[in-house]
């Protein structure tokens, strides 16, 4: 399967066929090709509502993840055991969020776009900032995995980092 990305907003033109390009990098860069990945596309009502749900907070934000496998530590892949469990888990991606985030700091949507989910992935395979030091060890992880987009697309996507992914 690979990876599926679903547009359930209208508020924001979408490319799928870059996020998807972008997205492919991403698991090359990280080396989980052989994963299955979701990337559900919302507008600001709809990840409120999930923010709410799920984080107890009422504000739009970002992007929101969810890991298939809960308890992986930073860095490690899952062994999964049966082909059905070859997932990393979804990803919601907060579009109108991010698009208003990028016009107020005069930056592409679609490269935010990959940084957050890059963010996202980080998740997913473990990753956590709830402390300085989880945080410091994320952002390194992120900036990695943003060198290396770079220097295998060409697209300068590091300065994103500092100004995409702080709500999250």
């Amino acid at each position: 399967m690979g990876v599926v990305i679903r547009n359930l907003q209208k508020v924001v033109p979408l490319r799928r066929s870059r996020l998807r390009k972008d997205v492919d990098t991403l698991r090359h860069i990280l080396g989980i090709q052989k994963f299955d990945l979701g990337i559900i596309c919302v507008d600001n009502h709809k990840i409120q509502q999930i923010n709410n749900i799920y984080r107890k907070k009422n504000v739009p934000t970002d992007i929101l993840s969810f890991p298939f496998y809960e308890d992986l530590r930073p860095g490690k892949l899952p062994c999964p055991l049966h082909r059905d469990e070859l997932n990393l888990g979804d990803i919601f991606l907060g579009v109108e969020f991010v698009m208003k985030q990028c016009r107020e700091e005069s930056v592409d949507l679609h490269g935010a776009l990959t940084v957050v989910t890059a963010h996202g992935i980080c998740h997913l395979l473990g990753y956590r900032h709830e402390t300085d030091e989880e945080w410091a060890e994320m952002l390194q992880r992120e900036s990695y995995i943003l060198s290396e987009f770079s220097r295998l697309t060409g697209q300068q996507l590091e300065s994103l980092m500092k100004r995409c992914g702080e709500e999250t």
